[in-house]
Parts: structure tokens; C-alpha cells; sequence
């Protein structure tokens, strides 16, 4: 069966958000080990014992702080020691902000280079390092594949009215780290063959209870009428990272409901 994943190892970043989680038991759920790396340690303790009892797989929980480099250079290594091996690499860790953080949602006059750095240290850097770690253990495995986990707004300009009477935003540096990780997924891509495949996945933005003007005006400029849900990611990722896509890579798929598409 193509979608088996018996005795691969993935890791997955940001491993234990709902988008991370929701990957990490479908791929548990056909057969891989995992490893989960998060900021927290707890939250990827508990994610792990779940997927062992309920999937019966290895699972690996890793505190990794990406706005580290050295936590970043480390992690590869620690998950390929603990698990024997990688085959699977999932970018979906996210620096997304507060509304309340100094710098980043609010007009651009006010956007600052910090908080710009910080998101630019998380999307763009901290996956950089983890792929150049990772990819001789993706390459000795024999199915090596990158999956980068990009934005609706890696590839289109943002509709500020959506945002109007609530504390959303959506800061240039969120899209322009994005943007950069489907280049380097590209990059990457020709670099790194025939060896290992990257690809990218753009998923349309994903409900958590915002706020209801907003879920109405999202739903009305999308096509499939709705918010995405954490389970409309899953299937394209496990395509993305199993033997259905073997001649696949360098490429983004949008995961957006239409939304890309008016």
C-alpha cells in the first residue's frame, strides 16, 4: 500500500498545535514512529503517550525552542538517536504572535524590526537549520521527504477588511517568512534530489473561534463556503510524505478551500 508508513520516522514541528497534532496520529495511524517537537515538553509528553496507545507506535517527545539556534542545530540529531533513523521532516511550527504583542498586529508604521526578526527566526531560519540537519539522516533513509508547512499568504496579499472591528491582523512579516519557505522548498527541492523530495502545503486559514465577523466574511470570499479544519491538512501531508508522491516534489499545494482562486 502506498500511504504505509511502517518503519519510517517522521518529526513534526510544532508537533502538539492542533495542525501538528492532527498529522502526527495519521501518520501514527499508518504505521510511523514520530517524534514531537515542541516549545513545551509536557504537551509533547502527553501527545506522545497517546500515540503510543492508541497507534502502537514509537513516539518522541522533544523540547525544542526555535528561536534557538543551537535548540534548532540539535534537534535532527536527538530525534535520528532516539528513533533510528529519519525519513520524515514536517516544518509546522509557526511563530502566528498575539494581538497583543508590541510590533506586530497594528498598522505598518508601528510593525517593529523585532518582533519582524523573531517571526522570521521561526518561519524562515529555525527550518533552514532544521533541514540542513536533517537531510543526510533523510537521505540515507531511502524515502526522504520535506514537508513544509507555508500560508495562503505565502502567495497572496492579504484582504485587510477581513480584519475590520476585531484585534486580528495580519503583520508583513508573517507572509514574507512564508513566502521565503516556499523558496526554500524549491531550493531545496533541486539541491537535495534524487535523494530526498520537498514539498509545501499552503493551508487557508483554520478555525479557532475567532471572531464571528471575521468566520463571515472568510466564509463569503471562499469558495467550499467555510473555515479549514485541522483534519483538511492531513490527507495532503500524508500524500506529500509517502510513496503516492514518489515522483513529486518542488512543489506547493493550496489547501485553501478556493480561497486562491477569486
Amino acid at each position: 500500500m502506498y500511504h504505509n508508513l511502517k518503519n519510517r520516522r517522521a518529526c513534526i514541528t510544532g508537533g502538539a498545535g492542533h495542525i501538528g497534532s492532527a498529522i502526527a496520529h495519521t501518520l501514527a495511524a499508518c504505521g510511523a514512529d514520530i517524534a514531537i517537537l515542541d516549545r513545551e515538553l509536557e504537551p509533547c509528553n502527553e501527545l506522545c503517550k497517546t500515540l503510543t496507545s492508541e497507534h502502537g507506535v514509537k513516539a518522541f517527545p522533544l523540547s525544542c525552542n526555535l528561536e534557538d539556534d543551537a535548540s534548532a542545530h540539535a534537534a535532527p540529531h536527538a530525534v535520528a538517536e532516539a528513533l533510528g533513523g529519519l525519513d520524515i521532516l514536517i516544518n509546522n511550527a509557526a511563530f502566528v504572535g498575539t494581538s497583543d504583542l508590541e510590533g506586530w498586529v497594528t498598522d505598518f508604521a508601528h510593525q517593529s524590526t523585532q518582533t519582524w526578526r523573531k517571526a522570521l527566526e521561526v518561519n524562515l531560519t529555525a527550518p533552514f537549520t532544521l533541514c540542513r540537519e536533517a537531510a543526510p539522516y533523510l537521505a540515507k533513509s531511502g524515502h526522504g521527504s520535506i514537508v513544509n508547512i507555508g500560508s495562503i499568504y505565502a502567495v497572496l496579499g492579504p484582504d485587510m477588511g477581513l480584519y475590520e472591528g476585531t484585534a486580528m491582523g495580519n503583520p508583513a512579516a508573517y507572509g514574507a517568512a512564508k513566502a521565503g519557505l516556499l523558496q526554500l522548498t524549491r531550493w531545496l527541492a533541486t539541491v537535495l534530489a534524487p535523494d530526498v523530495r520537498v514539498n509545501s502545503v499552503c493551508p487557508g486559514g483554520v478555525w479557532r473561534n475567532q471572531p464571528e465577523v471575521f468566520v463571515e466574511r472568510y466564509k463569503e470570499r471562499t469558495p467550499m463556503q467555510r473555515m479549514a479544519t485541522e483534519e483538511d491538512m492531513v490527507g495532503t501531508v500524508l500524500y506529500l510524505v509517502s510513496d503516492m508522491s514518489r515522483y513529486v516534489t518542488g512543489q506547493n499545494i493550496m489547501v485553501d478551500g478556493g480561497w486562491g482562486l477569486w
